[in-house]
């Protein structure tokens, strides 16, 4: 039997479901759930960068009414993780692998008590020297044997390197040459809701209220870590808020705290301060890339290279993947990527939003500016002759490429044919005034997810799936999905999500949330219309379930599938005190269909912003002496505010790629962050004739080389 055809409604301006439930404070977060005889944990960190722990004097701290346990690696619960990462030896030995390594906890009647107790334990150290310098001079940097950030729960490997034709013969020849060397710095995700977690012990099963982006992960590595079986954990995370990246698998917190339950026999709270997720919840290595173009005297691409040298722990390999992007956006006959890592003592680094591509194409897009210069030739149009059909290094063809329509439209939508090509030609005042433009991509992933469709007599339809919302609007989409492909009106449809009972999903990371989960909604919903068809639309008195999936998708064997944009930038400039003032960006993107207007524009617009963010402020400051990043708050870690920039103008291009899901969609919550910085990095470059090539773009680097 035939199931009639979907209609999926173009983007509209309905408000987010959870909005009302946000707005007056009646949404639940981690931290919020009253569990009753709950006490509250407090983490103990390290103040030394590398070492051991020789003593642990905990009596001042035992004494302070209230505290119920001190766990150290003398008394702590043994792990049984198989994976090496950082969590498998938390408190499991006396070795500190880095400054702020958490290293004891402290539990007590009241988080007042906790914290006290916390600070009043003597830890007595043998210290070692200690290494956290980055740089691309050093002896020991090596090439991972192929990059797995997610430790297996990604499937699959992506190749340390690539090379394709005669490198180094083109780079001998090109008639045009561009060697540079860009660095960014080491940035952290801070989500507005701190990382909070709450266990609960009831004999041998835990119950885990936290704040993550994938509960059915972290029920998996906590299973694992306490010889549980999954069954015998739950998760539940229905409101998140914000995650990045951070919150996307089980960080030392999460484990204290469920240590801490057992040990003491009842519900504990641990929730993070500000402080402490500078140094156990991740955050984006710094990067030193090395871009290499060579181009023909029409800025046809001859040879591109691109060598990204990143750092992570000693106690756990993190690549930040900054050549990736490079490896597909341009055509050119002969190119070369390659990552280059060392091990430091210091944090894991950690997805931070837009992995890999946020540094690499600030890197990238720099240097085709500086290529455009060279060839003297529009920027636009260096992009435009550099177009390729085919993903270079598969030899696929794109499933679709929005990209020179990104570009062509946001050139006349942001006037930029009316500027004047010349580095300082425009001014006003003492302000110099320059525009800048970057390309922006993002793969356009799937992975595995099962959903539940429950039919209801009364003409109810509930979904149930164990997708994540950090603030993204998921639930509003999905539902939207869900309605859409049964054809029926949205009223009729009730969505849960976030709990380990749900159907598992695969976590909210990569871009892949609504292209999985809508995925396995839509195959439901099919088999739920099939059968209504095939019985005369009766539903039974106590209804029916029918339970969809979405697995990996066989397209991608046959395309290269990816989100494209085109960020476009204005600078103001101030001569005398070199400030740097964006009263515009525009970003034009080519993501599939576009589901839901409201939403959509709220999650380019926050990329953008977050993209200004990396240009202009964000900068975690290394101190070698002590090992740690000094600027570990709010106060010293610098974020936009509205007079940062004036106005952010989003658009996106109808397009239909029927190869990446059955909704036609690509993810878009993070390709809004890249090519921004490049675009503003190179608005600063034509108003003022300086090159930044090192973030973030500060008064003094411009005052210092005469803006």
């Amino acid at each position: 039997m035939k199931v009639s055809p979907f209609h999926w409604t173009p983007g509209t301006p309905e408000d987010r479901l959870d909005g009302l439930e946000k707005v007056t404070g009646t949404a639940t977060y981690a931290y919020e759930y009253a569990v009753d005889d709950v006490t509250y944990g407090f983490p103990v960190q390290s103040t030394i960068a590398k070492g051991r722990i020789t003593a642990i004097d905990s009596r001042a701290a035992r004494e302070i009414p209230g505290v119920l346990a001190v766990i150290s690696h003398e008394n702590a619960p043994r792990l049984s993780l198989s994976v090496a990462t950082e969590i498998a030896g938390l408190l499991q030995s006396d070795v500190i692998a880095y400054r702020g390594q958490f290293i004891a906890m402290v539990v007590a009647e009241t988080l007042e008590a906790a914290r006290q107790a916390a600070e009043a334990i003597v830890i007595s150290y043998e210290t070692q020297p200690h290494d956290v310098r980055l740089s691309a001079d050093r002896d020991d940097l090596y090439a991972p044997a192929g990059i797995d950030n997610a430790k297996g729960i990604l499937n699959h490997m992506i190749p340390t390197d690539t090379t394709q034709g005669d490198v180094e013969a083109a780079l001998a020849s090109a008639p045009i040459l561009l060697d540079q060397t860009y660095t960014t710095p080491a940035q952290h995700n801070n989500p507005l809701e701190p990382h909070a977690t709450i266990a609960l012990w009831n004999n041998e099963t835990l119950t885990l209220y936290d704040a993550n982006q994938g509960a059915h992960s972290i029920r998996d590595t906590i299973a694992q870590a306490f010889g549980l079986t999954p069954e015998q954990v739950r998760v539940i995370a229905p409101y998140v808020g914000g995650g990045f990246g951070s919150k996307a698998f089980a960080h030392p917190h999460l484990l204290l705290t469920v240590m801490a339950a057992q040990v003491v026999g009842r519900p504990v709270k641990c929730a993070l301060t500000r402080q402490h997720m500078f140094a156990v919840v991740g955050y984006r290595s710094p990067t030193i890339q090395r871009i290499r173009l060579g181009a023909d005297h029409e800025g046809r691409l001859q040879v591109i290279t691109h060598d990204a040298i990143v750092q992570t722990s000693t106690v756990q390999e993190f690549v930040e993947t900054a050549a990736l992007a490079t490896r597909m956006l341009y055509a050119a006959p002969n190119r070369s990527t390659t990552h280059r890592v060392v091990r430091l003592d210091v944090p894991t680094p950690s997805f931070m939003r837009a992995p890999g591509e946020a540094p690499g194409m600030f890197a990238l897009e720099s240097a085709m500016d500086e290529l455009a210069v060279a060839c003297q030739l529009d920027p636009i149009e260096l992009r435009l002759r550099n177009e390729t059909e085919f993903e270079p290094t598969s030899g696929r063809p794109f499933s679709s490429r929005g990209l020179v329509a990104c570009l062509q439209e946001g050139a006349e939508s942001f006037g930029w044919h009316q500027r004047d090509p010349r580095p300082k030609s425009t001014a006003n005042g003492r302000w110099l005034i320059g525009m800048g433009v970057a390309a922006s991509t993002y793969p356009a992933n799937r992975f595995p997810a099962t959903a539940m469709i429950q039919v209801k007599r009364d003409g109810r339809y509930r979904v149930l799936i164990d997708a994540s919302d950090m603030g993204t609007g998921a639930r509003t989409v999905l539902a939207k999905i869900a309605a859409d492909a049964l054809a029926v009106p949205h009223e009729c449809v009730d969505l849960e999500v976030g709990d380990t009972l749900l159907p598992r999903a695969f976590l909210a990371g990569n871009s892949t949330g609504t292209a999985s989960w809508g995925t396995a909604i839509v195959d439901a919903a099919r088999k739920v219309r099939f059968r209504l068809e095939a019985e005369g639309g009766s539903v039974p008195a106590e209804g029916f379930d029918v339970l969809g999936e979405a697995g990996v998708n066989p397209e991608a064997k046959r395309f290269a599938m990816h989100s494209f944009g085109a960020q476009f930038a204005e600078v103001w400039i101030d001569r005398d005190t070199g400030r740097v003032r964006v009263p515009r960006l525009l970003g034009v993107f080519a993501a599939g269909h576009i589901l839901h207007a409201k939403l959509a524009r709220s999650q380019f617009l926050g990329g953008m912003t977050w993209g200004l963010s990396m240009a202009m402020h964000e900068e975690s400051v290394m101190d070698p002496h002590f090992g740690d990043y000094v600027n570990h708050d709010f106060a010293g870690y610098h974020i936009p505010t509205n007079a940062d920039v004036e106005s952010i103008e989003v658009a996106w291009i109808d397009e239909d790629d029927p190869y990446v899901n059955p909704m036609g969609v690509k993810g878009i919550g993070e390709i809004g962050i890249v090519g921004t910085a490049a675009a503003i990095a190179n608005a600063v470059y034509h108003a003022t004739g300086i090159r930044i090539r090192d973030l973030p773009i500060t008064p003094d680097k411009l005052l210092l080389r005469g803006a």
